[in-house]
């Protein structure tokens, strides 16, 4: 009778490559993020992605959705903050600090010597960019060496030290929040749209984080007919102890109304409106008024 088999092999490794994410999660653990999610009808997007491209130019979907993020979030100074450090505290009032502008942390799944690693780049001035220079930002940040660009020597930089300086250094670029844009932007991007994954959610240390699924044919409801229309789910966190349920839905629907009117300014002829879903959602009412004036 051959013996009992003992139990797998295992190995032990110490986390380098990660350790930035490692020390992400521990300081994020204090926020309390509620999760929001909508479905948006991409035809006027892609029809515009089609149009770039018969001209020889190509847009990335996560573009169309940093051009609009921006945008919308300028029209909510409130979902554009931070929770200032030290609340809770038994003497401090809470307070946030919110930002002119609005710069978008955008997770990228990198090599870094030879390990895949999540690194955040930074894209400033979403509010005012235009798709072009937007997507030159996220063109910089695609080929497979962008770890080795100079933004990103913080992060090689925490995976050599020891743990301690490690969670030290991490903790003092944090410390002053008026510097929060530089190192985690005031709204943080995810997609996993090249994936078959329709939707998730995840917290990006920003009082918002939006999370694009893939661009998919699903029926839809135009006319009382049943018809296909490429959707994407956008999942939407929001802090809670930055913003209100209230103020984030504001938020999703009007970063839908955005995207399903999708106009970069352009000249260029674009697919009437009459082509998106009937049951949209109507942005609200302070987003009509401010962005017509």
């Amino acid at each position: 009778m051959s013996p009992a088999p003992g139990p797998p092999a295992a190995t032990t490794r110490t986390e380098r490559r990660r350790r930035h994410t490692l020390y992400f999660l521990e300081w994020s653990a204090n926020q309390r993020p509620v999760h929001l999610d909508t479905d948006i009808d991409m035809t006027r997007i892609q029809a515009h992605r089609a149009a770039a491209r018969a001209q020889g130019v190509h847009y990335s979907v996560v573009g169309y959705l940093l051009h609009s993020a921006g945008r919308t979030l300028a029209r909510y100074p409130e979902a554009n903050a931070v929770m200032a450090p030290g609340w809770p505290g038994l003497l401090r009032p809470p307070r946030t600090v919110r930002f002119d502008g609005v710069t978008a942390k955008l997770a990228l799944d990198r090599p870094v010597e030879g390990e895949r690693t999540v690194l955040s780049a930074l894209v400033p001035e979403v509010q005012t960019a235009s798709l072009r220079e937007i997507q030159q930002h996220i063109d910089r940040y695609r080929g497979e060496q962008a770890a080795e660009l100079p933004e990103f020597k913080g992060v090689r930089m925490l995976g050599k030290l020891p743990v301690l300086l490690g969670r030290a250094a991490f903790a003092a670029a944090l410390r002053d929040p008026r510097k929060r844009p530089g190192i985690f932007g005031t709204v943080s991007v995810s997609s996993l749209g090249h994936r078959s994954v329709d939707g998730f959610h995840s917290s990006g240390g920003t009082a918002v984080t939006l999370c694009a699924g893939r661009v998919t044919d699903r029926a839809v409801v135009r006319d009382g007919r049943v018809v296909p229309a490429p959707m994407m789910r956008l999942g939407l966190t929001f802090d809670h102890r930055v913003i209100d349920g209230a103020v984030a839905a504001d938020v999703l629907s009007d970063l839908r109304y955005s995207m399903e009117d999708f106009d970069d300014g352009s000249r260029e002829p674009v697919p009437e409106p009459d082509l998106r879903g009937a049951d949209r959602d109507v942005r609200p009412q302070r987003g009509l008024e401010q962005s017509q004036s």
